[in-house]
């Protein structure tokens, strides 16, 4: 209880030492949300092509494995057109939110809350089970973790539109 404690006042602290000017961007698309994890400079790529951005509902980043997680599975619960979560980027080193991630949809929590196979240190979310058993069952997650290279993932999720 005192490491989260800790790691929280750690990462409010990180948010004025080492503002990021934006979590996510909005699109004009509905069907698809991309997660760019830790690669701060692929969000800020993918959210300037403008072509692009008309078939993306969401772009953003994750950088920890409880309440991001418990961000993206309300935004995918409540928009309901959505129907592809794109995983790319770096991930986020000691945190491993994008594994977390990519565990969350493949194995679900337990009754407690964690994230059955996660690799990070914290994986426990709020979100109710049958949240994210909806999330888990409307959505397809596309694993493209390590992939940096906006056209690389923009040719990706061409492919998908």
């Amino acid at each position: 209880m005192i490491y989260e404690k800790i790691e929280n006042y750690l990462g409010e602290l990180c948010k004025y030492l080492i503002p990021i000017k934006h979590e996510y961007y909005l699109g004009r698309g509905s069907t698809i949300a991309i997660c760019t994890l830790s690669s701060i400079k692929l969000l800020s790529e993918i959210s300037n092509d403008t072509k692009f951005m008309d078939n993306i509902a969401i772009v953003g980043r994750l950088l920890s494995e409880n309440r991001g997680i418990d961000k993206i599975i309300q935004y995918c619960i409540t928009n309901r057109n959505l129907v592809h979560l794109v995983v790319c980027g770096k991930d986020v080193s000691g945190h491993m939110a994008g594994d977390s991630l990519i565990a969350l949809f493949n194995y679900g929590i337990t009754s407690e809350g964690k994230i059955i196979a996660a690799k990070s240190p914290h994986p426990y979310l709020v979100s109710s089970y049958e949240d994210v058993q909806t999330f888990r069952n409307r959505s397809t997650i596309h694993n493209l973790i390590g992939e940096t290279n906006f056209n690389w993932v923009k040719s990706y999720i061409e492919r998908i539109i």
